[in-house]
């Protein structure tokens, strides 16, 4: 899709959407008579299990649509068909307390197709079949290429050619690459469907969290995974080469359902070899020019893979003074800004760089995040003044090129997550340019940082990569665990602050 997407929301279904989504459905499927649901029908699939019916809006428009209902599994035939479990207008089928999440309906708008915004529609189903604790989540899945083997494979045997990446199947490949699992074959499942030959594939997911409960459990997921990118420094044949790069690095990370991505400072440093033959400060003022760019792009990127990225850091000029910027690119589309607050010494002599004037938490779909650049780090009025807004993860891109530098990072952000009862998350670049001016060599060891008491790693670290070497690191961090530190701590450094003999003030 070349149309460029402002907003992007994942909500939840309303009757004031139905005719925005029967217009959605008719386009999806074809135009298709009788493709679309009744208002009835949806009216009645809210008033049984609202959360299971969302729809994603992009720019205001229906993107996307998933409807679902819960079922007791053991009530089902095992060779059932879609109008055993959809004919009833009632669906008197649905049964609150059964245990399998089945998804009777998936689409994705023909204009927003390519940007994955499907899997954004099954992490939803698989994040709420954690939550309320089912077992699993069913479906049946179409075949739409079978017509075209179907005089020489039989179903069975085209389904294991599928999985063997022997034929490509859209549907089927999807739903494989999302952690779905093929039961069985299920003949004459969706009559009419002429290029499935009305053969479906019954997929499941399994709940690997589930417990056979005594009651239903209410509480909300706590957990943050944060994907930290140790990016190497390398040369780069442009623009092109660079994204393909840091595309490959969050498509990793989204692998895991991590819910950010976080890049260096600097990471598009190698765009400044094509510039070497200028003076310091000519060569990174042209290297802001594709700071726009990079990041309308990286957006793009944190729709279709659905994370929040974290840019690390990029010059920017703004009124023709440099600064050193980075951007909070949201899952929903939104994007906003950071900046450097405190320049290094050697980015003021070489590059003329200039200090920042803003600093402010940002809220996410996970909590409360502060942002600070690498030097601003190692001054703890910074990342206290966003502690007092609430902040739960401190995110610092940095780029050093000694292990002194390094360590200054390295011990200034443990103390952050101390002092602030807070995580840290430290990301660095490794490698070297030796064809970039001023960015001779790297050194960096990307980790995340807790505070240190029972609930957490007695080091205060709870996950580090290898020093000097390209790779990524994926790591859970439980913010329920920072509420109970807040109260029930060993030492509770934010409450036990002498507030009546010292205080910290903006200007």
């Amino acid at each position: 899709m070349d149309k460029k997407i402002e907003t992007i929301e994942l909500k939840f279904l309303t009757l004031t959407d139905y005719e925005a989504l029967k217009k959605a459905t008719l386009q999806s499927y074809g135009g298709l008579p009788n493709s679309y649901w009744k208002i009835e029908e949806i009216g009645t699939l809210l008033s049984l299990f609202p959360e299971g019916q969302i729809v994603i809006v992009a720019d205001g428009n229906i993107a996307g649509c998933a409807l679902s209902i819960i079922v007791d599994y053991d009530t089902i035939e095992d060779n059932h068909t879609y109008d055993d479990i959809t004919k009833d207008p009632n669906f008197a089928i649905h049964n609150a307390n059964g245990d399998v999440l089945y998804g009777i309906d998936v689409f994705i708008h023909p204009d927003y197709r390519g940007l994955r915004l499907g899997r954004r529609l099954y992490d939803y189903r698989k994040e709420l079949c954690e939550n309320l604790n089912l077992k699993s989540i069913v479906f049946g899945g179409r075949m739409p290429n079978y017509h075209k083997y179907a005089e020489t494979l039989s179903p069975k045997k085209y389904l294991e050619k599928v999985r063997s990446k022997e034929i490509e199947d859209p549907v089927l490949n999807f739903q494989l690459s999302n952690d779905f699992h093929p039961l069985r074959v299920l003949k004459g499942y969706l009559e009419g469907d002429a290029a499935s030959g009305e053969y479906a594939v019954l997929m499941k997911w399994d709940n690997i969290y589930y417990t056979k409960p005594e009651q239903k459990p209410t509480a909300t997921k706590s957990v943050v995974r944060l994907g930290l990118i140790q990016w190497q420094m390398r040369t780069y044949k442009g623009m092109e080469d660079l994204m393909h790069q840091a595309e490959y690095f969050i498509d990793s990370v989204a692998g895991y359902r991590s819910d950010f991505a976080v890049f260096p400072e600097f990471f598009n440093a190698p765009l400044m070899a094509a510039y070497n033959h200028m003076s310091e400060p000519e060569a990174i003022r042209e290297l802001a020019i594709h700071t726009a760019e990079i990041t309308q792009r990286l957006s793009k990127l944190s729709i279709s893979y659905n994370i929040n990225i974290i840019s690390g850091s990029m010059p920017e000029v703004v009124d023709d003074t440099l600064y050193n910027v980075g951007y909070l690119c949201r899952r929903d589309g939104s994007v906003e800004r950071y900046e450097k607050l405190h320049v290094t010494p050697d980015e003021a002599k070489v590059w003329g760089m200039q200090p920042g004037h803003s600093l402010q938490t940002f809220d996410t779909d996970c909590g409360k995040v502060g942002i600070l650049i690498c030097y601003d780090s190692e001054f703890p009025e910074l990342s206290r003044l966003l502690a007092d807004e609430g902040m739960d993860i401190l995110f610092v891109p940095f780029l050093t090129d000694t292990q002194n530098g390094y360590s200054r990072v390295r011990l200034c952000a443990q103390a952050r997550a101390i002092e602030n009862e807070c995580y840290v998350a430290i990301a660095g670049s490794v490698g070297n340019l030796p064809k970039v001016h001023n960015m001779d060599i790297q050194y960096a060891q990307s980790a995340v940082f807790t505070p240190c008491d029972f609930a957490f790693p007695n080091n205060g670290v709870k996950a580090e990569t290898t020093p000097n070497t390209e790779m990524i690191l994926v790591a859970d961090v439980d913010l329920d665990l920072l509420r109970e530190l807040h109260t029930f701590g060993a030492v509770r450094n934010l409450k036990d602050r002498r507030t009546d003999f010292y205080k910290l003030e903006r200007l």
